[in-house]
């Protein structure tokens, strides 16, 4: 008995007779397809939505579309790669219609839709709303740090570029004493460097010396803490095991299935203050006055929580747990037992703080290092748990522009109650297996773990499609394919 043998390669018919018949009923193709299909381009804002009217014929973006999202269910990104698949890959042959676009091309449509593609992903997570596939009740949020395009090498912080400065003026105070002393030797031959050498030298150490200032007082202009040079927007964050220059990505992910409500692209190194609009987004996107949202302590952010709780959020961060005073409606229970592990609260509205133990903190002053200052020398100075600050008196300070800041302040008729922060084990307990599903899905099976644009709105862009190519997977995972294209028809 002889091997399986493939057919011969001269002989007239190798593959099927038409290309509708490469790809299964059940490909992944076909629902991309269907749903690029039925989205009004006009409406997502994509460039370019009609044909030129003269000139060289452009390829339909919808075409492009189907690439793009195709691609990064199949951990290819790059454009070079993508028109490879155009050539050899018989689902893109399928898709496109034996079209194969130049990569110069495929990368020009990313770099020109950002902000039509993030409409591209909402489109599609409202389509999932519909559906169905959202729980609505319970959602996660979690960011992690997304390699940009710029080496390590090419971010300085001011303290840095501060070193760099005070190294070139030492070097440059170094060639000048050597071009005293070559001065005063009158043998020639001795000397290391001649004078016309030195001075060169000089020369290139001042050029590098004056571009290191201009970047000192580019971020004294803007108020930046760091410079990048490959992408301006990108910045220098602390990770696991070293600090690489990054993009932190926030996400919200609902419990029931999984499936990413809303991103955010932010060059922000910390979690700080993305609770608020991040439940607030997906409180829209779900059209419900209220919701509960679970993260980890690098949220804790108290002004955070408590504009969430304003705004209907039930909120549950992991290992808070403490005691607030808030402004109330007169005639609710206003009696204050402070504790000494509770935090002050800014009121923005009245432009106040009000610490644990129910005493009211005035705006004082603004210091270029703390931010805003609030203080009440006289209420703290009595004050048994000292949550305030001595330095310079008792104070507590509030991080904000010194634009925002002013002494103007509204503590007429004021009723303050005391809410106690009390996260539930069991909704922090989910947390993980809940929002950390989709980072490693996208890292290790999508192979996403850096960027590969520039600027937080292509960056934007290029999650866009990430995010619902995973979208996609899952909702295939949970209703199949052919009730996918079905509710996209």
């Amino acid at each position: 008995m002889d091997f399986i043998r493939g057919e011969h390669r001269e002989q007239t018919v190798l593959l099927p007779d038409t290309i509708e018949d490469y790809v299964d009923k059940n490909s992944v193709v076909r629902v991309i397809d269907a749903f690029v299909d039925s989205l009004d381009l006009l409406e997502m804002d994509f460039v370019k939505q009609k044909p030129n009217s003269t000139g060289r014929p452009m390829y339909d973006p919808k075409d492009m579309l189907k690439l793009y999202v195709y691609g990064y269910m199949n951990r290819v990104r790059t454009s070079r790669r993508l028109e490879d698949e155009t050539k050899r890959n018989l689902e893109v042959i399928w898709l496109l219609k034996n079209l194969s676009p130049d990569h110069k091309t495929i990368a020009r449509f990313r770099q020109s839709n950002g902000k039509a593609l993030k409409n591209v992903f909402r489109n599609f997570v409202n389509l999932c709303v519909k559906l169905g596939l959202y729980g609505k009740e319970l959602i996660a949020i979690d960011g992690s740090k997304f390699k940009a395009v710029n080496s390590p090498k090419r971010s300085f912080t001011e303290k840095q570029i501060k070193k760099k400065i005070d190294s070139l003026n030492e070097k440059i105070d170094e060639y000048l004493k050597e071009l005293d002393r070559n001065d005063e030797e009158e043998d020639a031959v001795s000397r290391e460097k001649t004078a016309e050498e030195i001075n060169e030298i000089i020369n290139g150490l001042k050029k590098h010396k004056l571009r290191y200032q201009g970047y000192a007082d580019e971020l004294k202009q803007t108020g930046e803490k760091q410079k990048s040079l490959t992408d301006p927007e990108s910045r220098l964050m602390a990770g696991v095991g070293k600090a690489d220059v990054c993009y932190n990505i926030q996400t919200a992910v609902d419990a029931k299935n999984k499936l990413i409500v809303d991103f955010e692209v932010t060059n922000q190194g910390n979690d700080y203050n993305f609770i608020t609009p991040m439940a607030e987004s997906a409180k829209e996107i779900f059209e419900t006055d209220s919701i509960t949202v679970t993260a980890d302590a690098g949220y804790a952010s108290i002004q955070d929580i408590t504009a969430a709780m304003n705004h209907g959020v039930e909120v549950h961060i992991a290992g808070t747990d403490f005691d607030i005073c808030l402004p109330a409606e007169a005639g609710e229970d206003t009696e204050i037992t402070g504790h000494h592990n509770g935090r002050c609260v800014y009121i923005p509205e009245r432009n106040i703080t009000l610490c644990p133990m129910g005493n009211v903190l005035y705006p004082s002053s603004y210091d270029k290092t703390n931010g805003a200052i609030f203080c009440n020398y006289e209420a703290c100075r009595q004050c048994t748990y000292k949550c305030t600050k001595k330095t310079r008196g008792f104070y507590h300070h509030i991080r904000m522009s010194s634009e925002n800041f002013s002494k103007d302040f509204n503590d007429k008729d004021l009723v303050i109650k005391q809410v106690r922060i009390k996260p539930d084990k069991e909704i922090i307990k989910l947390r993980k297996s809940i929002v950390e599903h989709p980072f490693g899905t996208v890292k290790q099976n999508m192979n996403a773990r850096n960027c590969l644009m520039k600027g937080i709105k292509n960056v934007a862009g290029e999650f866009s499609l990430t995010f619902l190519a995973y979208n996609i997977k899952r909702a295939i995972n949970i209703i199949g394919y052919e009730k996918l294209i079905e509710s996209m028809a």
